[in-house]
Formats: C-alpha cells, structure tokens, sequence
C-alpha cells in the first residue's frame, strides 16, 4: 500500500519537491484526483459556487461543507483530505471553531482543515491545532471575506496591503500552521512571502515562485463555466464530450433506438 500522507509530510516539502493540490467535492472525483498521484486534496467552501450554483461562499453550512467531506474522504487512501472551515464556522469563539473543525476530522474523515486569514483568528488557529488537528493558513484573496474586499480582487499590489499580508502570514506561519494558501496576489509578493515563512505556501494566482500550486478541478477540467480567473489553466474541456454523450443518449431514446436487445433482459417464452 502507498503511504498514506500526513500532515508533517506536506510541511516536510518545504523548498524541495514542488506540492501538486487540488479541489474535490465527491467521492468520483477523488478517485479520479487520487489516481492522479495528487498528495493533497481540498474540499473547499468553493463547492458554494462550482457545484452548488452559488453567487459566492458565504452561505455554505458546517453541515453541507460535512456532507462533501464525507464523500471525498471515502475515495481517498493515501491523500492528505482538508476541509474548508465555513464562513463563521470559527470566527465568532474559540470553543466554536475547535468544535467545528473536530467534526470535519471525527464525522467528516478530513485530516486536516484550512482558514482564512489570520486577522482575529489566530486565537482560533492556536486552539485549534492545541487540539491535535493540522491547519492550513490562507492569506491574499480571502473569498469569505469578498464583502469586505469589495469583489474577487488581485490583493497586495501596494506597500502597506502587501506588508500586511506578509504578516499575517507569518503570524500563521508562527502560530503553527503546516501549510498556508497564497491567494491572488503578485508574484514577487508571493516569493517573499515563501523566503520568509517555514511552512511551504501553496499559490493560488502567486505565480510559480511558490511552494505548490492548488487549482479549481471543475477549472483545471472545464467544468465550469461562469468565469474563468486568468491563473486558472484548462488542461480539458470534458464539458463537450459529456454534453455530446448526453444528446446521443437522448436522440437513441427519442429515435427508439435505446435500448436495444443487446441493452435488454431476455423474455419468458410463451408456453
């Protein structure tokens, strides 16, 4: 059996072999990101927006951010499963947020979970990993917080907003963090930030001077379509054959031609 991948393995990383992560929301899917060879997967409160139809992820619930949890960690053997802490899930109580994220471990199967930000969390974030439970920073473009930012924005691009990010993510960094998201945000910002911090950074729209790379999979495979952010790269557009398969499916059945005896359980004879 392959060895199952921990936590200490990911932080191990750092400045070596580069850290390949993506998004999965469904058991298929991680089957399919597992078979990949990909070490860490992420269900990520972005199963608001790309499975769930949502305009953003504020409106995602501990219990249906669970729901995906449970589902991605039964496809997974050796990757490394972490869950997306909800918006207000951990904010508001320490109590609250070391309770929300041991369910996504005890009732989810998660080995890990990620926050956003570290601007009055990091109480949570310290508790949290007191507890026994691996957590992932995420710094820049922080989506739960889009009200605040006024849209889904490039972050850091001036002195102070890049020097403030450059802190909370080595607050994060500090307070015991195995890994921490960069979120859009320029490169050279992104570089500094990976020189600066001992937990690797996984770049999101960071350029390539980061210490992995997690994308979006119904991005990275086309299957979303709403928009389309400039770091993300298409490697296929599967949306094309399934809707192809989907209309033959629907003109054999218009056209009587499905199903077929080949497709058909036999008769009784007559007696």
């Amino acid at each position: 059996m392959n060895k199952v991948i921990t936590a200490p393995d990911i932080k191990a990383r750092k400045g070596s072999k580069p850290i390949a992560m993506l998004t999965a929301y469904d058991y298929p899917t991680a089957r399919l990101v597992e078979k990949s060879g990909i070490d860490l997967i992420l269900v990520g409160d972005s199963l608001a927006m790309v499975v769930l139809g949502r305009e953003d992820t504020l409106s995602l619930t501990v219990d249906e951010m669970l729901h995906h949890v449970k589902a991605v960690a039964r496809g997974c053997e050796r990757a490394l499963v972490v869950a997306d802490m909800p918006f207000l899930s951990y904010e508001p109580d320490v109590a609250e947020a070391v309770r929300n994220a041991g369910r996504m471990l005890k009732e989810g199967g998660a080995r890990a979970v990620k926050l956003e930000s570290a601007s009055g969390v990091l109480p949570q974030v310290r508790a949290i990993i007191a507890a026994g439970i691996p957590v992932m920073g995420h710094v820049g473009l922080t989506p739960q917080r889009v009200a605040e930012l006024g849209g889904f924005k490039v972050q850091g691009r001036e002195g102070p907003a890049a020097d403030r990010i450059v802190e909370e993510a080595r607050a994060l960094d500090q307070a015991g963090c195995f890994a921490i998201v960069l979120e859009a945000i320029p490169a050279d910002l992104a570089a500094r930030i990976t020189a600066e911090v001992g937990a690797p950074t996984i770049g999101i729209g960071a350029g390539p001077r980061c210490d992995g790379q997690v994308l979006v999979y119904h991005d990275v495979v086309g299957l979303f379509d709403r928009f389309v952010p400039k770091f993300v790269k298409k490697y296929a557009d599967v949306s094309v054959d399934l809707v192809a398969a989907l209309t033959a499916y629907r003109e054999e059945v218009e056209a009587g031609t499905f199903p077929d005896a080949d497709h058909s359980f036999g008769t009784i004879p007559a007696a």
